[in-house]
Formats: structure tokens, sequence, C-alpha cells
């Protein structure tokens, strides 16, 4: 069964490399720019996983995060937190929130997909 992933980040290079791993892992891809784009696409497409940049223009990723989990209707979306802030206190805020996972940027693309795999139930 192909999964459906969503990839929001507003860095170009970022998304293409995402989009295209993804594809090659076989998933259904669609993309998001920024916050407001992300959770729109989110409550539109009900994708199976989230891969959610931390810092967008409007919503952040952390606001689309919170919005999301407090959404029953959104409970079975996996959310991937990619981000560049690797402070504790921000590790400690995604998990907070309901991440599923927390990935830092620069991050290697095989663990990704391993760990999208994972969460998707197709490790």
């Amino acid at each position: 069964m192909v999964k459906k992933v969503l990839i929001a980040d507003d860095e170009p290079n970022i998304l293409i490399s995402l989009e295209f791993l993804m594809k090659r892992e076989g998933h259904a891809v669609s993309v998001a720019r920024d916050g407001d784009e992300t959770l729109a696409a989110i409550r539109r497409e009900r994708p199976d996983l989230v891969l959610l940049d931390v810092m967008m223009p409007g919503r952040s990723g952390f606001d689309v995060c919170q919005a999301v989990r407090a959404d029953p209707e959104l409970a079975g979306v996996k959310i991937v937190m990619l981000t560049a802030k690797g402070r504790a206190t921000d590790l400690a805020k995604g998990t907070a929130l309901g991440a599923d996972a927390y990935i830092m940027k620069p991050f290697s693309t095989h663990d990704l997909a391993a760990r999208v795999r994972e969460l998707l139930g197709l490790a």
C-alpha cells in the first residue's frame, strides 16, 4: 500500500531533495512551503506522515504540530520534525507537542528514510 507523505519546508533545495527521496521510497508525495499551507494540506489530504520543518514563514512547525495534535480527526498523522535548531529545549518542545521524531539538519538521507519506514510500519 502506498503511503502519503507531506513535505513541509520553505527551503527549495531541501524540498526537492526530500521529494526525490520519498518518491524513490515509493510514497505518494505532496509539498507545502509555509506553516499555513502545511496545516491546510494536512487537513485536506490526510497524509500518513509529515516531514515538518520547524522554521517556516507564517506558522512555525511547532505551531503546526500543536494544531494537528489538538485535532482528534488528525490523530493518526505521524510527524517528523526536521530542524537546524538543536538545543535540548527545542527537542523537548517538539517532543512535548507530540512529534513522533525530531531529526537534526543536516541529516543522513539513509537514516531519514529508515525512520520514515519505521514510523509507517514498513520497516
